[in-house]
């Protein structure tokens, strides 16, 4: 959702100028059902995002009906008692408004933004949505259909649309971040109406959920009307299931061959990360960036411009709250071998694990970070998303003003130490992305 789009513009420069970063003021409170609310004021635009985080994600299903979480950010969208169905989206646009969602291993994240005089518009409908959605057959097949077709678009029909997947399944042995949020259509297909309908009552209640609303507000107006539309709606009836698992450090390679719909091989890599607020979460971020993070990352210079042996080389680096994964991923060009691609990027990682990183190179990462908090605070939207974030993962809202002091504490050293530490070449996974042509024959 928070992408920084001058980033390639950014690592061309030695010098950068460090955008100032604003104290984001907020206001927070939380309901008698356990509905936590957080307001931030900022009347400089007659905006206002609403959003609603719900505490959870993929890591919360049960291993034999993976993909709910996902599928209920698209059955959400479908009506309530007092929504028609198919309306929550025309209701939202016809007042000027857009909205959307996302799903992740670990939340699911709903919002609206609209002109500042419609608040009350979406703290209703926000509030229909966590009452009393439809979940119903009919709603449950027409979004089985949407599920169905992006799981075709984004992975089965999509060159390399599987890494995803095929990665965690191997990063992951007993932790639920094994399966993708997408899940398993199996699963859904097999799924009863009782069982997606307690998965609602289980987790889209309040003392599960998040209310941020950021923009051009007055704070004891919005406060009423809040307590208004939310109040009466009941906590949830058990304590939410989290997931009490601890993924053992890997100790030897995984290594694997994926065939693929595909012209050019690909050599992925995937790393093990410690939980997102662990300290060392901040060094890691860095060591990311200088990496594989743009146009003059220390790979894509080495291995696509000067060797010429990748085409691209990127990294998803997946922050999860347990947990993550450093994924990379090199798509070799012409004529190079997979192992030749892995064995160049072997070598610069043990290059920083061995040299670390200039005086030149760090001073240049710790501006690109700066500037990257800076920027995904520079909206009203990335503002809410950010405190609701900094409440639920890091369990401070004021985190929101407190994450860059965290990077400005990362030493030259705390980057070399931990590309030892987490970037073992003995501990992770190695998938070959290769040419279905290429697939032996079977007997």
């Amino acid at each position: 959702m928070r992408k920084f789009t001058a980033l390639g513009l950014i690592l061309g420069m030695l010098s950068i100028p460090v955008l100032a970063q604003k104290k984001i003021e907020f206001k927070e409170f939380t309901l008698d059902n356990g509905l936590h609310v957080i307001m931030h004021r900022d009347n400089t635009t007659p905006i206002v995002v609403t959003s609603v985080l719900y505490h959870v994600g993929s890591k919360n299903e049960n291993p034999e009906r993976t993909g709910f979480a996902h599928f209920f950010e698209h059955l959400m969208f479908e009506g309530s008692e007092n929504i028609d169905r198919g309306q929550y989206m025309n209701i939202i646009q016809s007042r000027g408004g857009t909205l959307n969602a996302y799903t992740s291993n670990d939340i699911t994240y709903y919002y609206e933004l609209l002109p500042s005089n419609e608040l009350e518009l979406a703290l209703y409908m926000e509030s229909e949505r966590m009452l009393h959605s439809k979940v119903d057959i009919t709603g449950v097949e027409t979004q089985r259909e949407v599920v169905k077709e992006e799981r075709r678009q984004r992975y089965e029909n999509q060159p390399y649309g599987t890494i995803l997947p095929e990665t965690l399944v191997r990063a992951y042995q007993v932790h639920p971040y094994k399966w993708a949020p997408i899940g398993s259509m199996d699963h859904l297909n097999a799924a009863t109406i009782e069982e997606f309908q307690q998965f609602y009552k289980d987790f889209y209640v309040p003392n599960n959920a998040t209310l941020t609303i950021a923009g051009d507000i007055d704070y004891e107006t919005t406060e009423k009307l809040v307590r208004n539309y939310f109040s009466e709606i009941p906590k949830g009836a058990k304590e939410i299931y989290r997931p009490n698992v601890v993924e053992p450090k890997k100790t030897a390679e995984i290594r694997d061959i994926v065939y693929d719909n595909i012209q050019i091989p690909a050599v992925i890599q995937a790393y093990n990360l410690p939980p997102r607020n662990h300290p060392d979460s901040y060094a890691l971020s860095m060591l990311s960036t200088y990496l594989t993070g743009g146009n003059s990352s220390l790979m894509t210079k080495e291995l696509v411009d000067k060797q010429q042996k990748a085409l691209v080389i990127a990294a998803i680096p997946l922050e999860l709250e347990d947990g993550g994964v450093f994924l990379m991923y090199g798509i070799t060009n012409m004529g190079v071998e997979p192992k030749d691609l892995e064995a160049e990027v072997d070598r610069l990682i043990k290059q920083v694990q061995d040299q670390g990183i200039s005086d030149e190179e760090f001073e240049k990462l710790k501006n690109i970070m700066e500037n990257k908090i800076v920027s995904g605070n520079s909206t009203i939207a990335g503002i809410a998303n950010n405190l609701a974030e900094a409440k639920v993962i890091y369990g401070n809202t004021n985190y929101i003003n407190q994450v860059m002091d965290a990077y400005s504490k990362v030493t030259k050293a705390d980057i070399q130490r931990v590309a030892k530490e987490y970037m073992d070449l003995e501990g992770r996974v190695v998938l070959y992305y290769l040419p279905k042509s290429a697939q032996p024959a079977t007997e």
